[in-house]
């Protein structure tokens, strides 16, 4: 390993590790364990509250609920009165979902769960609406659901996908399965896009998270 990778791998160790979670939180990484969903990591949390707390963010869109725990993390970078729209296909995430907010003593007002396939429900969203859309559901449909998140993102709002790296292959030239694929289009649909300005962010697996104009 190269000094500079050496430094970038141990600048990433220090940013999870100065990351303490609540009791929430780790409960919920428990039930996520045992259902064997993926959780984001606890720098990406943190950077996610940051992005809605910056952002102003009363309405967010979470594609991919998992166990409640980027929820969470969304919901502590949320006003009060904020109210996340949060989408799985999964009811055994919603369930665990529930218990992870609950035990976080958020009110049932705070969270709108939906229980069906993101391709399906992102349509019946309304165009200009929300203020931050965190993209983390099934990587093939990457693309869809940031043309989607694009729409339904008000101008100033964010936009922010998770596993941006695609796990670390979307830079490998070679690589050329469905998921790089999928991740590489997806950049490029935000590339592309003369309204929104995006950065690539190394915290976790990498998120690309962009601003509309």
């Amino acid at each position: 390993m190269s000094d500079t990778a050496a430094a970038a791998a141990s600048l990433s160790e220090y940013a999870e590790a100065a990351i303490i979670e609540d009791e929430a939180l780790i409960e919920a990484r428990m039930r996520a364990e045992e259902l064997g969903a993926t959780a984001i990591s606890p720098a990406t949390g943190a950077l996610l509250s940051l992005l809605a707390r910056v952002a102003g963010s009363t309405h967010v869109v979470e594609i991919g609920t998992g166990v409640g725990v980027s929820g969470l993390w969304l919901l502590a970078g949320m006003p009060e009165n904020g109210v996340l729209t949060t989408i799985d296909p999964e009811p055994e995430h919603h369930r665990a979902a529930r218990e992870t907010f609950a035990d976080a003593h958020i009110g049932p007002g705070r969270t709108r769960l939906i229980n069906g396939a993101p391709t399906d429900v992102l349509t019946r969203l309304a165009d200009e609406t929300y203020d931050l859309v965190f993209v983390d559901g099934a990587p093939l449909s990457y693309p869809l659901f940031v043309t989607e998140a694009i729409r339904i993102l008000r101008p100033g709002g964010l936009v922010v996908v998770n596993n941006a790296s695609a796990d670390g292959t979307i830079a490998d030239r070679e690589a050329d399965d469905p998921r790089t694929l999928a991740a590489r289009e997806a950049a490029s649909i935000i590339a592309e896009d003369d309204r929104l300005l995006p950065a690539v962010i190394p915290v976790g697996t990498g998120l690309l998270a962009a601003a509309k104009a």
